[in-house]
């Protein structure tokens, strides 16, 4: 049996996927440490779905869900400095999704700005939705220390906060709650 505790980290640093060990201080850590916990939200949201058996466009939704996380691994696998390469085919299709949604919904879906809640699995996406902008400015400081990284890291974590808007305005519309504006 493998142990999870492995106790190499007991001395505040830690490997990145390439073996450097560094301090969990490190920059690199609160990125992906955000990173794993917006997947942990998604999770939660992805579970929270089971709500809308009899809403075809939401199990859609919630099957993209499922792939952003295994995208979420991915750029966290690339900050942890692994031999991965990002691709632009996820950043594409994040656009894609949103833009269905956003043409889908009424007309007047973002006419003023609106208040977190309504429908409890749109609550849980604003929360995923700000903690995917705390992620986005702790890219930035990622690649400012870096001085170079692959631009489609912040490209997609930018639009992965704007599709988690769309979906949670999209739930609501869905589920027939009212938003509270401004």
């Amino acid at each position: 049996m493998m142990n999870v505790s492995t106790k190499t980290g007991d001395d505040g640093e830690t490997c990145l996927a390439n073996g450097k060990r560094i301090s969990k201080s490190s920059i690199i850590f609160e990125v992906i440490g955000t990173i794993d916990e917006l997947n942990s939200h998604l999770g939660l949201i992805k579970a929270s779905f089971n709500d809308f058996t009899n809403k075809p466009e939401l199990k859609k939704q919630q099957d993209f869900l499922q792939k952003t996380q295994k995208q979420l691994f991915v750029l966290g696998g690339f900050v942890a400095e692994a031999d991965i390469n990002l691709s632009s085919e996820f950043l594409t299709e994040l656009e894609k999704k949103s833009i269905y949604l956003q043409e889908i919904m009424d007309e007047d879906w973002h006419a003023r700005f609106v208040l977190p809640g309504g429908h409890l699995v749109a609550a849980r996406l604003d929360i995923a939705r700000s903690v995917c902008r705390r992620l986005e400015r702790k890219c930035i400081d990622y690649i400012e220390e870096k001085d170079l990284v692959d631009p489609l890291l912040l490209k997609t974590i930018n639009r992965l906060s704007d599709y988690l808007y769309v979906l949670r305005c999209f739930v609501n519309e869905e589920a027939g709650v009212k938003e509270s504006y401004v």
